[in-house]
This record gives structure tokens, C-alpha cells and sequence, in this order.
């Protein structure tokens, strides 16, 4: 989580189990930087802070056994409180019957903190999968490609990775190009279908995808699978990819807790232009167009 609802309170001078009336520091700081988030996820070890934040926002629906709605009554804003299963959950390489495969760490590659393994998986259902995690995504976004006939699927998913996309929307859209639709080519890949990528021009063992906190993106507000005209000059090249670049760097400048990868891919027969946008703690830059 981007902060705990414990430190989210505590940011106004109150506890989880005692809030003031005036909450609207807590609605700020809970809906994101962006205050766009319309859902936050809780590790298995925080998953008893939720009710205090249901009980603060006051308006709240049991949704299913891992979701609790609550509504923000200045904004009419529904925000989902969503518990995640536990990493021990996964056994064998699956969840459930969905195959997972292994992290990175299960297999000694702890480069560092930033590569442990994930806290836990959302679990992801016919029914929630297109629960909005903010106003232009939704869980279904960023799942993996694969097992389509498998469910409930598991995802992992970051929050500042959500939040930081938002901002690029909005960092565009503040330069004038208008953002319909932000595609998400590619968001968590679970370890075992990252794998059959890996290898020379193809994809890092160690993925950030792995880790909920990577997405590969392009501006494509007709849905054509390809990068839309940005700078309206007829031709779709390198010119409207600097446009998305600029973006982001301009987010990472003001916002330098959501620095991470980017990285510039060219067009080939399976895709078209795109860039990789993460949220790894770092500075990293790769790819020439």
C-alpha cells in the first residue's frame, strides 16, 4: 500500500479506532498522489486495518469475502478495500489451479529487497474482475495473459504502479493530448509465463512485471491495439513516443517516491511502439527509437 491506513490516520492527528468527523486529509491521501485510486490492497498482516477505514468512510458493502466497498460522501467516490491471499497460499506453484510458478527468491536470486517475494495475490473472479482500481483501470487490466479458461485468477498488483499511471494520464492531458484509453499491453506476469519469454531481445529473468509493478502502455483511444497519432502530424513514429516519455519523466520529476524503469520498444509484427513504466525505487532507462 502506498500508506497504511494506520499512517494514513494517524496523518490527521487521530487513530484507526478513534477519527474526527473532519476526514477529507485521509480521503485525500487514501484516493492516491493522483486522487484518482479507487482501491487499495491489504497484505494479509494488515488485514485488520480495514475496518477501521470502513468505519471512518461510514457507507460500506460487504462485496464478497476479500471486498469491502466504502463510499466517500463529499464525492460520491466508491473506494474498493481489498484483502489479498497469503504468498503461503500458493503451493506447488499454484494457487488453487491457477499455475504461478516460482519468484525469483524461491529460486536464490534475491538481487534485493525490492526483488523479495510478493506479500500475497489478489484473487481475481468472473465476478470482480472489473472492480475499478481507479478511474481509467480496472484488476482485469493487468492480469496475465494466459489461462483464460482458469478462475479465479492471481494477480499481483502495486498501488504507487496505478497511482504513477494516473499521473502520466494526467501530465498528458495537462500538454494536450487527449487520453481516452490507456492501454495496458502487458501488466503482472506471473513467473512461470514470464519465463517463456526470457532469453536474448526478449524479456528479464527478473521482471518487475513479476512484482505487480510494471506495465507496458500506449495511448490508444480507439482500441486498434496500436500507438494513436499523438502529435496529429499523420504518422505514428518515435516523435509520439517522445511525447509519452516526456510525460513520465515530467511525473518522476515531481514525484521522485515513483521513480522506476523506462523503457522505449519499436514496432514489430506482434506490436506495435510502446513503453515499459515502472515503479521499482530506481532510475533505469533502456531502448533507443
Amino acid at each position: 500500500m502506498l500508506m497504511a491506513p494506520a499512517a494514513v490516520a494517524s496523518a490527521q492527528g487521530t487513530t484507526p479506532e478513534h477519527v474526527g468527523p473532519d476526514y477529507s486529509a485521509v480521503v485525500d491521501t487514501i484516493f492516491g498522489r493522483s486522487g484518482r485510486l479507487l482501491a487499495r490492497f491489504f497484505a494479509p498482516r494488515h488485514s485488520m486495518e480495514i475496518e477501521p477505514i470502513a468505519r471512518l468512510f461510514g457507507k460500506r458493502e460487504q462485496k464478497d469475502n476479500g471486498t469491502v466497498a466504502v463510499t466517500d460522501s463529499s464525492s460520491g467516490r466508491q473506494l474498493s478495500l481489498i484483502s489479498m491471499r497469503p504468498f503461503a497460499d500458493k503451493v506447488k506453484g499454484r494457487v488453487g489451479d491457477y499455475h504461478v510458478g516460482r519468484f525469483p527468491a524461491e529460486k536464490g536470486r534475491l538481487r534485493s529487497a525490492a526483488y523479495e517475494n510478493p506479500d500475497g495475490f489478489i484473487e481475481v473472479t468472473l465476478e470482480n474482475k472489473d472492480t475499478p482500481v481507479s478511474e481509467h483501470f480496472r484488476l482485469a487490466d493487468f492480469l496475465t495473459h494466459d489461462q483464460a479458461n482458469v478462475w479465479p485468477k492471481y494477480l499481483v498488483l502495486r498501488e504507487p504502479l496505478i497511482d504513477k499511471l494516473e499521473l502520466v494520464i494526467a501530465e498528458l492531458q495537462r500538454r494536450g493530448v487527449v487520453v481516452q484509453h490507456l492501454a495496458i499491453m502487458s501488466g503482472f506476469r506471473s513467473p512461470q509465463y514470464n519465463q517463456k519469454g526470457v532469453g536474448r531481445g526478449g524479456r528479464a529473468q527478473d521482471s518487475r512485471h513479476q512484482f505487480g509493478d510494471a506495465a507496458d502502455i500506449m495511448v490508444d483511444n480507439n482500441q486498434d491495439g496500436r500507438l494513436d497519432d499523438l502529435n496529429h502530424d499523420g504518422r505514428v513514429n518515435a516523435k509520439d513516443v517522445r511525447i509519452m516519455v516526456d510525460a513520465i519523466e515530467a511525473v518522476e520529476r515531481d514525484y521522485p517516491e515513483l521513480v522506476g524503469g523506462l523503457g522505449l520498444y519499436r514496432a514489430t509484427r506482434a506490436h506495435g511502439l510502446f513503453v515499459h513504466v515502472d515503479v521499482r525505487g530506481t532510475r533505469a532507462r533502456w531502448g533507443r527509437l
